[in-house]
């Protein structure tokens, strides 16, 4: 411990004034500033504001009745990266988001492997299918009009190459992500906003969490452009991200909640074809 943190010591009155701060509408930049007028030193300050307003955030969650907050996939952006280096590739970060997390990618596939990816899906794919909530199970559902299909993790090297990148971009252990779903669009199909987690309070979600804990993030790939239309949207914050081939749009979810404001939907195709890979990851290794 530094001498500073010895002679600060961040008591309960520091901690119930940052919080009166938070709760009348001060931005985190004025409190910080506020703090090192005091004298407090930065490092001392930053901890005691983070510590502070996360246990504050949870507490109110609990009390609201939310999902306790689990560990998600995150993108490393504290230094405001223009390119993220993913091992075998340097990714383009073009937009980020704090709330919702939201981060969109540049670059992150190339045209070739966008290629081989949807040639590959071309011979299996079969209509889209979503979780059945009430057993668990997979369903048919109006909502989600694509054909699709999914890669085993590791299935073969091309796939195994993405997994590898996407878990080096994200953060997050290759192991607990879904297997690779290829989806195609075609004129007028689309996908309704929806949640990526699974809802605790429907009867098949304990034996979806069986397989590895409930999904935590989502990277969306654009392999495909159609010529109009097929933008991911987020209504809540009336967010569209382009199908742009190549580029990719990252969110996470930290509870099964639509507090996180992770609505999301693909809207319909107008002209052409939309292709794309999903990347679910989990809180464990998925079985």
């Amino acid at each position: 411990m530094s001498s500073t943190q010895t002679r600060q010591q961040i008591t309960p009155e520091l901690r119930q004034w940052i919080v009166d701060q938070a709760q009348g509408g001060h931005t985190a930049e004025s409190v910080l500033k506020a703090m090192l007028a005091s004298g407090w030193s930065e490092e001392v300050a930053v901890e005691a504001m983070e510590s502070t307003l996360r246990g504050h955030l949870e507490t109110k969650a609990a009390a609201d009745g939310l999902p306790p907050a689990v560990p998600v996939p995150d993108p490393d952006l504290d230094d405001s990266p223009l390119y993220i280096d993913c091992g075998d590739r340097r990714v383009a970060v073009l937009q980020a988001m704090g709330s919702p997390r939201v981060v969109v990618f540049g670059g992150l596939l190339s045209d070739e492997e966008c290629d081989q990816l949807m040639d590959a899906a071309r011979p299996r794919l079969a209509r889209s299918l979503t979780v059945q909530t009430k057993t668990g199970g997979e369903e048919v559902n109006a909502d989600r009009t694509s054909n699709g299909m999914f890669f085993q993790r590791g299935e073969n090297e091309l796939v195994r190459r993405i997994e590898e990148r996407i878990g080096r971009l994200v953060n997050w252990p290759v192991e607990n992500g879904e297997g690779l779903q290829i989806l195609h669009y075609t004129p007028g199909t689309e996908y309704k906003p929806h949640y990526d987690y699974f809802d605790p309070k429907e009867p098949g979600t304990p034996t979806i969490l069986k397989r590895g804990g409930q999904r935590v993030g989502t990277l969306i790939m654009y392999l495909g452009e159609p010529e109009k239309g097929g933008g991911t949207v987020f209504p809540d914050v009336h967010l569209e991200v382009a199908p742009k081939r190549g580029n990719a749009v990252f969110f996470s979810y930290e509870r099964a909640h639509p507090s996180t404001k992770t609505l999301h939907g693909g809207s319909p195709v107008n002209a052409g074809e939309k292709w794309i890979a999903t990347k679910w990851l989990r809180e464990r290794r998925f079985e």
